[in-house]
């Protein structure tokens, strides 16, 4: 279904040493002095440089915002909607709206407002999904796009590197992939490890089309409470958190084996906006991919999501 990098050797995919701030990723973290000083009074004084020390020791910490375009309506407005844009998974909520937008999804149109109705999802002005394919596969859009968007998408794609592909071979030349993804500290992954490099290769290397039983169980049995503002308050946990782990251990495990080839719907990958900007640079250094973390953006105070921008080079 997807085609090696040609010339890529596997052997030579040594995983760096892990640090808690990867390097590099300052310098592609979005911050703008003016911005930072208008918002917040308290540090008004400070130089610019010292206000990039303060964002970095303790503002990012606090959730304050480094640039105006950290939050999800004001980063929607990088994208340019008088070129063409895919998003990816936009269900029955789509970030992006406009003539030049198409939408790529599991299910159609119809199905998708059933599936909403069925969970209780909020339906507002629901889009026409223009491809289909119910194993995610984007290799069946055939045209090509200036921006691809996504939002709560690639943390769900059982081979992240092959999914980045895809979007490389959907994109014009210089385009760019947008992405609101979950920041694992502040959302329901909060007890699960982040996802490393290696990880990463090893389901490209397999091929990955369906969500291994570590990664059902793991979601359906280990994972928390969803809401932001709890976490951010460091309330990571219900009272029940551990109550009823055996039985939903189990039922995770029954539900993995009696799906048999169907796809379960979990989450394959957890990140912060640092751990992020590690893995797909590595993925880029090592020439699997030909998508550049451009820009990164913090989380914001009380949300559960940051943004990040990858561009495409070739």
């Amino acid at each position: 279904m997807f085609a090696r990098r040609p010339g890529l050797r596997f052997r030579n995919l040594a995983v760096p040493i892990r640090k808690a701030i990867a390097p590099g990723f300052e310098r592609k973290l979005e911050f703008d002095p003016a911005y930072y000083r208008e918002t917040y009074g308290d540090i008004r004084d400070l130089s610019d440089r010292a206000l990039r020390r303060h964002f970095l020791r303790y503002g990012m910490a606090e959730g304050r915002l480094g640039s105006r375009f950290a939050a999800r309506q004001a980063f929607r407005t990088l994208i340019d909607p008088d070129r063409s844009i895919l998003e990816i998974g936009p269900f029955t909520n789509p970030f992006m709206r406009g003539a030049n937008v198409r939408y790529f999804d599991v299910l159609d149109t119809r199905a998708l407002l059933a599936r909403a109705i069925e969970v209780g999802y909020a339906i507002n002005n629901p889009p026409h999904i223009d491809y289909v394919s119910a194993d995610g596969d984007l290799s069946i859009v055939r045209d090509k796009f200036h921006a691809v968007v996504s939002s709560h998408v690639i943390e769900h794609q059982p081979d992240l590197v092959s999914h980045l592909l895809n979007v490389e071979r959907l994109l014009h030349a210089g385009g760019a992939y947008f992405l609101v993804v979950p920041d694992q500290r502040y959302c329901f992954d909060y007890p699960l490890e982040l996802s490393q490099e290696d990880d990463v290769v090893r389901a490209y290397v397999e091929r990955r089309r369906r969500h291994t039983l570590d990664n059902v169980v793991r979601c359906r049995a280990r994972t928390t409470h969803n809401d932001a503002a709890r976490h951010w308050n460091g309330d990571h946990f219900d009272p029940d958190y551990s109550d009823g782990m055996d039985h939903r251990q189990r039922a995770a495990v029954a539900e993995h084996q009696n799906a048999g080839d169907r796809y379960v719907d979990v989450h394959a990958w957890q990140f912060t906006p640092s751990s992020f900007f590690r893995i797909i640079d590595f993925l880029y250094e090592k020439r699997l991919i030909r998508l550049v973390p451009s820009k990164v953006f913090n989380t914001p105070r009380n949300k559960d999501e940051f943004c990040a921008i990858l561009t495409l080079r070739r």
